[in-house]
């Protein structure tokens, strides 16, 4: 994929006046003859092979101190809040068994799910947000839970995804364990915790969960479907799955499939867990355990791959937690004690069979369309047509959809991104393609409000109009 880049550092002040005010040129960004930057007009720049509007964005806001004390090395950059949610969210009940892709069933399930704004009175101004592998639905504060959301900087009265125009909804996805049916709940014809006899779910599972959601609240088509990592799957496998329902896809730091070193450093993780002793082959809850050691040690190994090399090398270099000590075995390095936080964090806070059937789900993810019988049975036509496969199953997307990707994320490097907005180009979708080169890896669309907000924000309101 042959791309020429622009580099391009966004103030604040060229933002507000040409994303958050200039209606005029978001709707021509849409154009697919203009050679204008979407969003931002700039005369320098191009497109690719395939036509997609392109460009690459130099982060710049929250920028770690060079100061070395232990203190501010460790905490200049915010963290992901992580946490217990136990209240402040609605339920969705589904009653009846819900057939899952794989061939398994739940006899029923339920959603737990946050809403910020107002619905209008034409229910067409929802945007649903879609989680990453271990958020909660709590996306934002408000009253009923006023502990700061996950995502809580971009969503709110004049915030990138402003609750003044649309009604926002969030809910914790199928297999998780804040509040949703997952591995954790009880089973309805035992009594007793799934554990590892929940079946196997897929993305698209978790997706069609969400729209049987969505059509309890009474909404038949979404304003928009917005995801980053896991839920950047899942805002465009929506589009795909229900083309009629979605009107527009964000979609960032994300993929059309999993690619092996994704799958490797997911596997790795399980691994680790599943090797604890506490374990118990998934029936940690009748034994009364918990395994920390190994929920700790795979939260570790994905930090390693949510955050990158050079945001390290700035923010930690070669530190030592105590300057001057004799080495240990244990973390000496402030690198090793910034994991052994992130790991101790998490490991109380999250659930571990969860964290093995939604990470297991990510590394199935496949647009693919599956092969026909004839293919089935010859596995050279297989290997013939499985790029094919993949192109049209990605090109059930149809309507405008902007791509999003990080330079330094190795998570999700921006190839992945970048070739489902060719497949899209190709097949005639309306797509922008934003590339930032950032230096905080996967994490960026979490830690990122100023540059990734303001492509959230454009791509929202190019179009919109309250209840008209």
């Amino acid at each position: 994929m042959m791309i020429r880049r622009v580099a391009f550092k966004p103030s604040l002040s060229l933002i507000n006046k040409f994303l958050f005010s200039n209606s005029q040129l978001l709707h021509n960004s849409y154009s697919t003859t203009t050679n204008t930057l979407p969003y931002i007009s700039l005369s320098n720049c191009n497109k690719n092979a395939f036509g997609v509007r392109y460009f690459s964005t130099s982060s710049s806001s929250r920028t770690p101190s060079k100061e070395s004390s232990d203190s501010s090395r460790i905490s200049v950059v915010p963290e992901p809040p992580y946490y217990t949610v136990t209240s402040g969210y609605h339920l969705f009940h589904h009653p009846e068994v819900f057939n899952l892709e794989l061939g398994g069933q739940l006899p029923s399930f339920q959603l737990a799910y946050e809403t910020w704004g107002t619905l209008s009175p034409k229910k067409d101004n929802v945007v649903l947000i879609h989680t990453g592998l271990s958020a909660s639905s709590h996306a934002k504060s408000h009253e009923g839970n006023t502990h700061l959301g996950w995502w809580e900087e971009f969503i709110g009265p004049g915030r990138p995804i402003d609750t003044n125009q649309f009604y926002v909804v969030c809910s914790n996805l199928l297999g998780g364990c804040y509040g949703s049916t997952g591995p954790s709940s009880t089973n309805p014809l035992t009594g007793k915790p799934y554990a590892t006899v929940f079946p196997f779910i897929t993305v698209g599972d978790m997706v069609t969960a969400q729209f049987k959601l969505l059509s309890h609240l009474g909404v038949e088509k979404l304003y928009a479907s917005i995801g980053s990592s896991l839920g950047g799957m899942q805002s465009i496998m929506a589009a795909a799955l229900f083309p009629n329902r979605v009107q527009r896809v964000i979609s960032i730091s994300a993929a059309g499939r999993s690619h092996p070193m994704s799958i490797a450093f997911r596997y790795v993780q399980r691994r680790a867990l599943m090797d604890d002793p506490l374990w118990h082959h998934g029936r940690y809850q009748e034994k009364g355990v918990k395994p920390l050691m190994g929920m700790k040690l795979a939260r570790e190994i994905g930090t390693i791959s949510y955050r990158s090399g050079p945001e390290w090398e700035e923010r930690f270099n070669r530190l030592k937690v105590h300057p001057g000590s004799p080495p240990t075995f244990s973390p000496d390095f402030q690198i090793e004690g910034y994991l052994d936080k992130q790991g101790s964090k998490l490991s109380t806070e999250y659930d571990p069979n969860s964290l093995l059937y939604i990470s297991k789900a990510m590394d199935m993810f496949d647009m693919s369309l599956p092969p026909s019988k004839e293919e089935i049975n010859d596995n050279e036509k297989i290997a013939l047509s499985a790029q094919e496969r993949f192109e049209k199953g990605v090109s059930r997307v149809k309507c405008p959809t902007m791509i999003l990707g990080v330079q330094s994320d190795i998570l999700f490097p921006v190839w992945q991104q970048g070739e489902i907005a060719d497949i899209l180009q190709k097949y005639g979708t309306s797509v922008t393609y934003f590339e930032i080169k950032s230096k905080y890896g996967h994490d960026t669309f979490l830690i990122d409000t100023q540059t990734v907000g303001s492509a959230i924000k454009g791509h929202l309101e190019a179009f919109f109009c309250y209840n008209c």
